[in-house]
């Protein structure tokens, strides 16, 4: 055995990078969590690890890019230290990942709680060789798993606000994506477990939680029926939470049962992010959608009428295949009668392995990025039209964090409506902000175009 090879991550300096989405950051922190409980120093990319974890991710070719070269930095960060790649990539380029020289070891998603357990078995094995380049994977069948990866925040990410993760993997199989493959299929994390984390978290200061996963509104089918309401219902009953919020949530979610049910919830934010995509219904069925325009504007609609000005959010991807002038007319119609809070506008970018890379008409880069540039438009226009009407209003805002804008200090924090906000450094409600507690404030106008001063 190598004398200065270490056959545990004890005392070991570890580098983590996060790529992709809320799942993957709610992963990530709990990760970086149970590395410092086992002794590990948590240190930046440039500062030289021992060891570097990269959190991956493969929703699109371009995030598998990503993935590739964060891991190759990594190793030429310190040739010496153990890469690690983490992940969605790991799930469906592991053959490449095998092949990549730069990766000392590959864990799977469904792994992520055992980083440490697996780390130590690697470092165990490494120091009984020569080799130093001698690798090793951990990786399950996601694919055939019912089998939820409990995992659990012990330490607030931020200020005030913290991400639940309530379930894993998606059914839906839309033909654009390849996370159904990534992730797996639906598992539901025990409401026990879920309420357990929110009180752990309440007594370390969270006042609002973000119900997040790869597919929340399936939360509860794969034990026997939808449940994601009845666990709102629940975490509103924990003493200390002072505001809920759902992540994205599909349009079949939204019946009048389950829109009367959340309207009774107090704590509830009236903020919903409803996954369009598409408003042309010929384009929503070449991606697999299981809703038309008109479903998901009635969808709009009960909340609209069960919630005062409700913040509706959304995704909106231009250029898919075959999209033409006339189908991408009719989705910027719809999402102008729509008239969302915010859109995220995406240009569609094939994904290797699904049905919609192989399909004919692929657009041009300049096709897409001038329809983009038509919603990013309006969008702006709708965005700023939704917090101009707030102004002179009271609202209660949960401050969150200091932040310079144009040159000067300003507390940040945002309204139930997720309608950014901020309090100047020096006046009189900066010092009760600073303390992080909810309060009322007057709204007196715009700083910038996507924040409003009190």
């Amino acid at each position: 055995m190598l004398n200065n090879t270490p056959n545990n991550v004890n005392g070991m300096r570890v580098a983590l990078h996060n790529l992709g989405c809320k799942v993957n950051s709610y992963e990530m922190d709990v990760m970086s969590i149970r590395l410092r409980e086992a002794g590990c120093e948590i240190v930046q990319f440039t500062d030289k690890a021992d060891i570097y974890i990269i959190n991956t991710c493969t929703v699109t070719n371009i995030a598998d890019r990503k993935s590739r070269q964060m891991l190759h930095k990594a190793k030429k960060e310190n040739p010496d230290s153990i890469v690690v790649a983490v992940g969605c990539y790991v799930e469906t380029g592991i053959d490449g990942v095998k092949k990549d020289e730069c990766v000392d070891l590959a864990v799977g998603n469904n792994k992520k709680a055992e980083i440490v357990e697996i780390l130590n078995t690697f470092l165990e094995a490494r120091g009984e060789y020569d080799d130093k380049t001698i690798g090793g994977t951990s990786i399950i069948d996601i694919n055939h798993t019912n089998e939820y990866e409990e995992m659990q925040l012990s330490e607030m990410p931020e200020h005030t606000r913290a991400y639940i993760k309530i379930q894993d993997g998606c059914n839906q199989f839309c033909s654009y994506c390849v996370i159904p493959y990534a992730r797996g299929r639906v598992r539901s994390r025990e409401m026990e477990d879920v309420l357990a984390e929110i009180k752990g978290l309440v007594q370390k200061g969270c006042k609002e939680v973000v119900l997040t996963g790869i597919h929340i509104g399936s939360y509860g089918v794969d034990k026997g029926q939808p449940m994601l309401v009845d666990l709102v219902e629940k975490i509103a009953d924990i003493s200390g939470i002072e505001r809920i919020r759902l992540g994205s949530i599909e349009p079949r979610l939204v019946t009048p049962e389950n829109t009367k049910r959340l309207a009774a919830i107090d704590k509830l934010c009236p903020h919903f992010h409803l996954s369009l995509q598409s408003g042309c219904d010929s384009v929503l069925k070449r991606m697999n959608r299981h809703y038309t325009a008109a479903e998901f504007e009635e969808g709009v609609r009960l909340l609209r009428e069960a919630f005062d000005r409700p913040a509706i959010t959304t995704d909106v991807i231009v250029g898919f295949p075959g999209e033409t002038e006339e189908e991408f007319e009719e989705c910027r119609a719809f999402v102008e009668k729509i008239n969302f809070y915010e859109m995220h506008v995406f240009k569609y970018s094939p994904r290797k392995g699904t049905v919609a890379a192989g399909m004919k008409e692929q657009l041009t880069d300049r096709e897409k990025t001038a329809r983009s540039e038509v919603l990013l438009k309006l969008t702006k226009e709708q965005s700023e039209i939704y917090r101009n009407s707030f102004i002179g209003e009271k609202v209660g805002v949960l401050w969150e964090d200091c932040e310079e804008i144009k040159g000067k200090r300003y507390m940040i924090g945002h309204t139930d409506r997720y309608v950014r906000v901020a309090v100047l450094e020096g006046s009189e409600r900066f010092e009760s902000a600073v303390s992080g507690n909810l309060t009322t404030e007057a709204i007196r106008g715009f700083i910038n175009s996507d924040t409003l001063l009190i």
